[in-house]
């Protein structure tokens, strides 16, 4: 088993500062795909799935943010076939799925 740490989405496009509330943990089976690791939170998570955005846990705690991650070239985005590791922090990118209420 893996644990995951999962940021919720930004409440505004202005600010994407990441408050003890935007984060959870979940664990994952070792071998899951990027899009189970998301269905961990919701399985609409799962089924709109387009990419996950991704950095590991030391480089966060070592480079203190992550604009500095991303300044070191170590943010990523993955697809669907990733195979999520343990100390993996990931941002779901999803397309929810279409109601059929009317």
């Amino acid at each position: 088993f893996f644990f995951l740490m999962i940021r919720r989405p930004p409440r505004s496009t202005q600010s994407r500062s990441s408050a003890a509330s935007d984060v959870y943990k979940r664990q994952v089976q070792d071998g899951a795909k990027a899009p189970q690791a998301a269905g961990t939170i919701h399985t609409d998570f799962e089924k709109g799935f387009i990419c996950a955005e991704v950095m590991r846990y030391d480089d966060f705690v070592r480079l203190g943010n992550e604009n500095a991650v991303k300044a070191e070239g170590k943010y990523r985005q993955q697809g669907k076939e990733y195979l999520v590791e343990d100390g993996d922090i990931m941002f779901f990118k999803f397309n929810p799925p279409k109601s059929n209420k009317k």
